[in-house]
């Protein structure tokens, strides 16, 4: 996703008309966006596909700004909730707290005159990479064409291309992810010693910045400590990743912390009832999944769902919003 696109005249005026069209007809009950990144990049990077480039944010940002309406994310919520939500709306979100958010997303954002949430973990702030990183970090600096991971149980696999390498990535990032948080560090701590990995620059937000943030205007949501999958935690540690992380967001910000959202955030699986409930005793107002498609006044206040369109021309990108601002989950 590189090319700097704009939507041309034309489409963004059919996109506006049948955003429209849709909340007509399903006035009061009209859906809601919620779109999700994480990273932004500041070059196109083969391992990280699936993380929009600075070009690729500007155009998408540009888009969302001129064919839809942009909400802060609290005042959507409240909006939707009162029968008053405008048409074609739709908010920005971005998890875990990368610095990328400070650094290349917030001046687009800017320029563009939009909002966005940030929801944060709060245990990687100033501290380097999160897990999933230094597993992409390992494979990508380790310089011969295989590696030999069986005397930690990991198998052994082939470098030789971007392929394998992209493959290894996620076979790790999918052992890691539903280990306890102990369990977890040990594995990558492992891996990084037989990869020889050397730790790149941080990449993750510092205390300061998440302070920046929320006094530019940047909503700034809870996201847990450590980023662990709460089903795998005891209920006591799963307790405190939800309400630690609301407090200490707190404390840098000055601010009521009022939105959270599951890691991972797959329901029934990587969060359930209990949690749910955490989340509210925690004094959150509102919870958010990664369930595809648009969030209606009938949904949960605490499994609303958000998407990540995936679309890499502006025009298959605005139709996807329209299908989920339809109706249609895909």
């Amino acid at each position: 996703m590189t090319a700097h696109k704009k939507p041309a005249a034309m489409t963004a005026r059919l996109l506006r008309a049948a955003g429209d069209r849709i909340a007509r007809r399903d006035k009061p009950n009209r859906r809601l966006c919620i779109v999700n990144y994480h990273r932004i990049l500041a070059m196109p990077d083969p391992l990280l596909a699936a993380e929009p480039d600075v070009n690729a944010f500007r155009w998408q940002v540009e888009l969302l700004a001129d064919c839809f309406n942009v909400m802060p994310l609290h005042e959507a919520l409240a909006a939707q909730q009162a029968g008053d939500l405008p048409p074609r709306a739709v908010c920005i979100t971005f998890d875990d707290g990368y610095r990328s958010v400070y650094e290349l997303a917030v001046p687009i954002l800017k320029d563009c005159g939009v909002h966005a949430t940030v929801f944060v973990t709060t245990g990687y702030l100033g501290k380097g990479s999160m897990w999933n990183d230094r597993i992409i970090e390992a494979v990508q600096r380790h310089e011969a064409g295989s590696v030999d991971l069986r005397h930690i149980g990991l198998g052994n696999h082939p470098l030789k291309t971007m392929e394998d390498r992209r493959k290894l990535i996620d076979s790790l990032t999918a052992r890691a992810k539903y280990l306890p948080p102990d369990g977890r560090a040990m594995m990558i701590r492992e891996l990084e010693t037989s990869l020889g990995s050397r730790r790149s620059p941080p990449l993750m937000l510092t205390p300061r910045q998440v302070g920046e943030l929320a006094r530019q205007g940047i909503e700034i949501g809870g996201h847990t400590v450590s980023h662990p999958i709460l089903t795998s935690l005891e209920d006591e540690t799963a307790c405190y990743e939800i309400a630690a992380c609301k407090t200490q967001l707190e404390s840098l910000t000055g601010r009521p912390v009022r939105l959270f959202a599951y890691p991972n955030g797959k329901p029934g699986k990587d969060f359930n009832e209990r949690h749910i409930r955490m989340t509210r005793e925690a004094g959150f107002v509102a919870a958010f999944t990664t369930a595809l498609g648009a969030a209606t006044r009938e949904h949960d206040r605490f499994q609303l769902p958000r998407c990540r369109p995936w679309d890499r021309t502006p025009s298959l990108f605005g139709l996807r919003l329209l299908r989920w601002l339809a109706g249609q989950g895909q």
